[in-house]
């Protein structure tokens, strides 16, 4: 007895497809009759009727509809077959918006004094504008930072220009972004606090605390060049890494410092903030870098918001 082989063209007719389940819910919702059906699926009748004997056929001979009603088995099948073409829905729709930058994640990097400043605004507007996206945020202090770029953990980072040369970075985008000037802060019980505006002259004797060189070098620059171009040597007492532990101990008056404009969000006791009279340096340009291999719509989103 010869044995028949079962072909791929076989197995594929055999297969349930999704028109399948499109016919099968067109009749169920028009009250099972086959006329409107077909009329609704722009299909001819025996063309419809045909469909749902083959569907009975591929399910292995099971009776969904007799004399017009669902069968139990056609019930059950119906209620499969209506939460398949959802979830297939909802995944086409989940991943148009996907591709239109309206769902997703942005992992995001940015230095503590980022946080005090400009930042904040740029994250308020971008989450109102798309509130899917879901934005994975880290404080970044290493010196890894443009590695951590380059690798992938994070899809854009803030810096302060002077905290890098980029210009030979040929793999990275910089996009500029605004810039700070500098301010003096004091403890309020200090003889300067008094005056409006402080010129560094003013602080030729004074203790001074600087952020940390490793993880602000374009700031600690910009603060030294203040002190050069005054033709003065500053007296540093101090580095600290983070803006609020510098701020506690000028409020303790161990020294005062020089920071970034954006400081003054930070209210604290026993501190205040003074400009600086002819601050001759330029202003401390805030930037974002991001890969230029990263063609994420999501990022072009967020690039368009902090423009």
């Amino acid at each position: 007895m010869a044995i028949q082989k079962t072909t791929d063209t076989d197995k594929e007719n055999n297969r349930i497809n999704l028109r399948d389940l499109e016919c099968f819910i067109a009749v169920v919702e028009e009250g099972n009759i086959i006329t409107r059906a077909a009329a609704k699926l722009k299909i001819s009748q025996p063309c419809l009727s045909n469909q749902i004997i083959k569907l009975e056929e591929k399910l292995g001979g099971v009776t969904l509809l007799e004399k017009k009603k669902l069968t139990q088995a056609g019930k059950a099948f119906f209620d499969e077959a209506e939460t398949i073409l959802s979830a297939l829905k909802a995944a086409a729709q989940r991943t148009k918006r996907i591709h239109q930058g309206e769902s997703g994640y942005l992992a995001v990097g940015f230095t503590s004094s980022m946080a005090n400043g400009v930042l904040p605004n740029i994250l308020r507007t971008f989450k109102k504008d798309y509130p899917e996206i879901k934005l994975i945020l880290s404080e970044e202090t290493g010196s890894d930072r443009i590695s951590r770029l380059r690798e992938q953990l994070v899809d854009i980072m803030f810096f302060y220009s002077e905290d890098r040369d980029f210009s030979e970075e040929k793999d990275l985008k910089i996009k500029k972004i605004g810039s700070e000037s500098l301010v003096v802060v004091l403890p309020e019980n200090h003889p300067l606090a008094t005056k409006a505006k402080i010129t560094i002259n003013d602080l030729r004797d004074e203790d001074l605390i600087l952020p940390d060189r490793q993880f602000a070098t374009g700031l600690c620059k910009e603060i030294i060049d203040l002190y050069t171009q005054a033709k003065i040597q500053p007296k540093i007492v101090l580095n600290a890494v983070f803006m609020v532990t510098i701020l506690g101990l000028v409020s303790g008056e161990f020294g005062i410092s020089i920071l970034p404009d954006s400081v003054k969000n930070l209210h604290r006791t026993g501190v205040v903030y003074r400009e600086i009279a002819g601050q001759l340096t330029k202003k401390n340009q805030l930037c974002a870098v991001y890969r230029k291999g990263n063609f994420s719509i999501i990022l072009k989103n967020f690039l368009d918001t902090i423009k």
